[in-house]
């Protein structure tokens, strides 16, 4: 199959972005075709630093081929390099109608939340994503639960185009994370999240030091119990959950470990654990760190091949509609 998906550049990759989706990119690209986009386009909908900006970019490129993301099994790329998604979008817009993007769940959150920063780009969200997808006749997406609805609508999009004006588009399935959601170590009923507060997340290169300091001081719930109870324990059960999956052992298993030990006996195990699974990520960003050109090229080699793609449907998408003969 040909898969596609991307991250937002806006910082730090933290663990929670890898269970959720870089470790299912891994696996996908060992039997598929695939990119996997660095969607800076997706970042400037929300306030950004433009000088910032091109250093994020870079590490997380950085970040995908650390964590072992192939440049020669996977097309890696800067969606802003690409054209083609800009256009489609727009073409895209044409024929959605508008109450279909004002019904997106994210974006009335986000204008609920933000309302200081609400802009047209934040309703047209869905409409980049869309093309992005369709342009690279995209057969399937690994997505989380929150981002489903725009697939949902992408897939709409897509028949709607085929039957108005003839068909291009394959119609893209859904392939939901089976990771569990990872939630912030300060307040464990929300998401983990840089933004929200850096004590809670830990990054995906976090040195050692950090990693005990922000599991220690991890909250946890009244009681001494190691027991996976996400309404009435969500502190460790969410602590159970990283475990888990960081170490392959079941939940079960480790609520069978840790019967009577505590809190702290687990953390430290939890510690060692989190060390030893991302020291070969830590070890590898440092070694491409310093080989800023060859991450450049690898960005450069994937634009080349993603662009040869792109130019190919929007010149279908073109003729269709009627914009070139």
């Amino acid at each position: 199959m040909r898969i596609f998906s991307g991250i937002r550049p806006t910082g730090e990759l933290h663990i929670g972005n890898y269970l959720g989706a870089i470790r299912q990119w891994l696996e996908l690209q060992e039997k598929n075709e695939c990119l996997f986009c660095i969607v800076d386009l997706h970042a400037i909908t929300t306030p950004f630093s433009p000088d910032r900006l091109q250093q994020n970019i870079i590490k997380l490129a950085t970040a995908y081929l650390a964590t072992g993301l192939n440049p020669e099994k996977s097309i890696i790329f800067v969606q802003s390099q690409i054209k083609e998604h800009a256009e489609l979008a727009w073409l895209l817009g044409s024929f959605t109608p508008l109450g279909e993007l004002r019904r997106m769940t994210q974006f009335k959150e986000k204008t609920k939340r933000h309302p200081e920063h609400v802009n047209a780009g934040l309703l047209n969200y869905p409409l980049l994503m869309a093309a992005d997808i369709l342009l690279y006749q995209t057969e399937a997406v690994p997505v989380g639960k929150d981002q489903q609805q725009h697939v949902e609508l992408t897939r709409q999009i897509a028949r709607n185009f085929n039957k108005k004006f003839g068909e291009v588009f394959k119609i893209p399935k859904v392939l939901l994370s089976e990771g569990q959601k990872i939630m912030s170590l300060q307040n464990p009923r929300k998401k983990m999240s840089k933004t929200d507060d850096p004590r809670g997340c830990i990054d995906l290169f976090e040195e050692p030091a950090e990693i005990q300091k922000k599991v220690m001081a991890a909250v946890t719930d009244p009681g001494k119990k190691i027991k996976y109870q996400p309404e009435r324990q969500p502190g460790i059960s969410n602590l159970l959950t990283i475990y888990s999956l960081f170490s392959g052992k079941s939940i079960k298993f480790l609520e069978k470990k840790f019967e009577n030990k505590g809190y702290e006996a687990f953390k430290k195990s939890l510690i060692k654990v989190l060390i030893d699974a991302l020291e070969p990520f830590r070890k590898k960003q440092k070694e491409l760190s310093s080989r800023e050109v060859y991450v450049r090229e690898i960005l450069q080699q994937g634009r080349k091949r993603a662009e040869v793609i792109a130019q190919s449907t929007i010149t279908e998408v073109k003729k269709k509609m009627g914009l070139i003969l």
